[in-house]
C-alpha cells in the first residue's frame, strides 16, 4: 500500500503549504507570495525537498496586511471631466 501525502503538512498544529497552494488560497499568483516574501510580509516556516513552504495563517495575514483599500476620488484630484466649466467670456 502506497501512502498518500496530503498537500497540507502539518508542523505543531500550524499548516504548512508550497507556495503554489499559498497562492490559491490567498487568491493570488505564486510571483505576489514571492514578492510578499521580498518584501518581508512573508517568510518561510519549513522547506520540503527544494519548495518553502508557509504556515498558512501567515499567509492569510500577508493577504490582508497588502490588501489595498478601495480608492477614492474626490474633487481635488478629479480629472478635467468632473470639475464644472464656466461659460466663455465675451
Amino acid at each position: 500500500m502506497t501512502s498518500h501525502r496530503h498537500p497540507y503538512d502539518t508542523l505543531g498544529g500550524a499548516t504548512l503549504v508550497t507556495s503554489a497552494l499559498a497562492a490559491q488560497e490567498a487568491g493570488v499568483v505564486p510571483a505576489t507570495i514571492r514578492k510578499w516574501v521580498q518584501l518581508g510580509h512573508l517568510r518561510p516556516s519549513g522547506q520540503q525537498g527544494r519548495s518553502h513552504l508557509y504556515r498558512l495563517e501567515d499567509v492569510f495575514a500577508a493577504e490582508r496586511a497588502t490588501r489595498r483599500a478601495p480608492r477614492r476620488r474626490n474633487s481635488a484630484t478629479a480629472g478635467p471631466a468632473s470639475r464644472p466649466t464656466s461659460a466663455p467670456l465675451g
